[in-house]
C-alpha cells in the first residue's frame, strides 16, 4: 500500500486521490446568515402589483391614476423587490433570482415610463399600446417558465407565479388589442396573484419569527404544512456563530 503524502498544496493524496482528511485541513467556510429574500421580495410584489392592478380592475382611479401610482411602483415594486432578487442571487437561489430580479426591473422600467409621461417627455398612448403589450407578452413566457419551476417548491408559489403568467397575458393582449375588456380582467387575475403573494411572504415571516409553520404553504413534504412543524432546522445554532445574534 503506497504511502499518503501531501501534494503542492498541501493536501494529502492516497493512491492518487485527495484524502477527506487533506480537504477538512486545508478549507474554510465562511457563513454570511441572511433572512429570506423572497420575504421582502414578495411583499414588494404583492403591494404593487395590487395598487396597479386595482386600477386595471376599475376598482379607483381616473386616466391620470397612473401619475400618482408610479413612485410607488417604481419604489416599492421595483427597487425592493430587485434588492430581494440581488440578495436571493447570493442565496443562491436561482428561482427567486430570477423572478424577483426579473418584476423588480419591470416595476422600475413601468415606474420611469409614467414618470416621462407625467413630465410631458412622453405621450402615453391610449387603447393601443403596441410596445407595452410586448413587454407583458415577454414577462409571461418567463413567469410561466418559473411557475414550472415553482412546482419542485410549494402550491403557494407556484400559484402566484401562475397566476402571474396568466394576469401577464391577458394584459399582452389587452394593449396590443386596444381592448379595455381584457385589462380589466387582467387586472382582476393579477390582484389574485398580489393575495397569493401577500399570504406566501406572510407564512414565510412567520415562520422565521416563531420558528415553525403557522400558515402552510403546500410544500412537497407534507409533515412541513402541519401547523407548529418545524419545517427547517437552522445548523448554525447547532455549530455555533460566535458574535451573530439571529433576528434584530
Amino acid at each position: 500500500m503506497s504511502a499518503i503524502t501531501p501534494d503542492q498544496t498541501g493536501i494529502q493524496r492516497h493512491d492518487g486521490h485527495r484524502t477527506i482528511e487533506g480537504w477538512r485541513d486545508n478549507t474554510r467556510v465562511f457563513l454570511q446568515p441572511i433572512a429570506a429574500p423572497s420575504i421582502l421580495g414578495l411583499f414588494g410584489f404583492a403591494g404593487a402589483t395590487f395598487i396597479v392592478a386595482a386600477h386595471l380592475a376599475r376598482w379607483y382611479g381616473t386616466t391620470t391614476s397612473p401619475e400618482f401610482l408610479f413612485p410607488f411602483a417604481a419604489f416599492f415594486g421595483g427597487l425592493a423587490q430587485f434588492a430581494a432578487g440581488m440578495w436571493a442571487y447570493r442565496a443562491r437561489d436561482g428561482l427567486a433570482t430570477a423572478m424577483h430580479g426579473m418584476w423588480g426591473a419591470f416595476w422600475m422600467a413601468f415606474g420611469l415610463l409614467f414618470l416621462l409621461g407625467a413630465t410631458g417627455t412622453l405621450t402615453i398612448p391610449t387603447g393601443t399600446f403596441t410596445e407595452l403589450g410586448f413587454w407583458f407578452l415577454a414577462l409571461a413566457a418567463i413567469t410561466f417558465s418559473g411557475s414550472i419551476a415553482a412546482m419542485a417548491v410549494n402550491l403557494s408559489l407556484t400559484g402566484v407565479l401562475t397566476t402571474l403568467w396568466v394576469g401577464a397575458g391577458l394584459l399582452a393582449v389587452g394593449y396590443l388589442t386596444g381592448a379595455s375588456t381584457w385589462l380589466q380582467v387582467g387586472g382582476w387575475v393579477l390582484i389574485a396573484s398580489a393575495a397569493l403573494a401577500w399570504y406566501t411572504a406572510s407564512a414565510m415571516m412567520l415562520e422565521s419569527t416563531f420558528g415553525r409553520v403557522v400558515l402552510p404553504l403546500g410544500a412537497r413534504k407534507r409533515e412541513a404544512n402541519v401547523p407548529g412543524h418545524i419545517a427547517h432546522q437552522t445548523i448554525e445554532f447547532e455549530l455555533g456563530e460566535p458574535g451573530v445574534r439571529h433576528g434584530q
